[in-house]
């Protein structure tokens, strides 16, 4: 099995810019790609989760102009995400469930529909609160990448194998979905905020 290392807090980042959570002289948002696909992700996010300096969901959400952002757990209101079952869509709950299936070219080419990717963002316990307490995505199949993620470091530490940061997990999807291109530019993007997020804890100079 291979080891998985989370980047240790050394320090808080003083001065953060308030999009990317980097120091301002490392700030990537200048970096940020400007994608326009067919397929839309809609991230549901929990409120405690945009206070993390770590959260990647949202950097994937400034660079993919076609997708929104939800927040869940704000003031106890109750989400109902019964409006993005559209039929412009196939819909999948980017979830790895027991009953999920993987997500792969063979299931992207049954359709000519585009796809939209419900992705819960948070911890494992916030995320898998969408895929149990919102009966309106019941009936929604639940897709997977099951394939081992073999990065040495991590932007947080990850319960399994084929765990990941969310800006990770979309850049793998959208790969899958989109092409190659798509996936590189992404994870070129995840790999300026991961190594921003190095120095500041003193693990890179």
């Amino acid at each position: 099995m291979n080891q998985i290392k989370a980047i240790s807090r050394k320090r808080k980042t003083k001065d953060p810019c308030l999009v990317c959570f980097l120091h301002k002289e490392r700030c990537i948002c200048k970096s940020t790609p400007t994608l326009t696909l067919q397929t839309k992700i809609t991230l549901i996010i929990h409120a405690r989760e945009l206070k993390r300096t770590t959260n990647t969901g949202r950097l994937a959400i400034k660079a993919l102009t076609n997708s929104e952002m939800r927040i869940r757990g704000k003031d106890r209101e109750t989400l109902d995400l019964t409006e993005l079952l559209t039929p412009n869509y196939r819909t999948f709950l980017f979830y790895p469930s027991d009953n999920a299936i993987e997500l792969d070219h063979k299931l992207v080419n049954e359709s000519s529909l585009p796809i939209q990717l419900i992705v819960p963002d948070g911890n494992w316990r916030q995320a898998s609160k969408v895929h149990y307490r919102h009966h309106e995505l019941q009936d929604i199949p639940r897709v997977k990448i099951s394939t081992p993620n073999t990065a040495e470091l991590h932007m947080r530490a990850e319960t399994t194998v084929a765990g990941m940061a969310t800006l990770e997990a979309i850049a793998r999807a959208l790969g899958i979905i989109e092409g190659e291109q798509i996936k590189e530019t992404l994870m070129k993007f995840y790999q300026e905020k991961l190594e921003g997020t190095l120095i500041g804890r003193g693990h890179l100079k």
